[in-house]
């Protein structure tokens, strides 16, 4: 069988696989957490997030809320030259991001065993 055959029969026996693959385990929730940055915004997230009530302070004065905060929480960059200090019986995590405006704030949780508490959101 010639070169050219051999390599059609390959291809498409690859697509194919690829195209049954995709449509078994397309769906199923899995998602790829492998990377640091990943790993820690999930695990803050996992746990309940208490607020301080300097966070609630800030929250009335109307520049960010706690959708801009769950958002961090969720498309931030953990800042790990900053981070992973021991405070209270859990570890400091430094996370920029953005509020709905499109302005840089600096958000600092402590991520304890069971929860997570929102200690300061400032503007960068």
């Amino acid at each position: 069988m010639k070169f050219k055959y051999r390599l059609a029969y390959y291809l498409f026996g690859l697509t194919l696989g690829g195209f049954l693959v995709t449509m078994i385990f397309n769906g199923r929730g899995q998602d790829f957490c492998y990377l640091p940055n990943c790993r820690v915004l999930k695990n803050i997230r996992s746990k309940g997030i208490y607020v301080s009530d300097e966070v609630k302070k800030t929250y009335t004065e109307g520049w960010v809320n706690q959708k801009d905060v769950d958002m961090t929480l969720q498309y931030g960059d953990v800042d790990f030259d900053k981070s992973n200090k021991p405070v209270k019986g859990g570890k400091l995590y430094t996370i920029e991001g953005k509020n709905a405006k499109g302005e840089p704030i600096i958000i600092e949780v402590v991520n304890n065993e069971e929860k997570a508490t929102l200690l300061t959101v400032k503007k960068l």
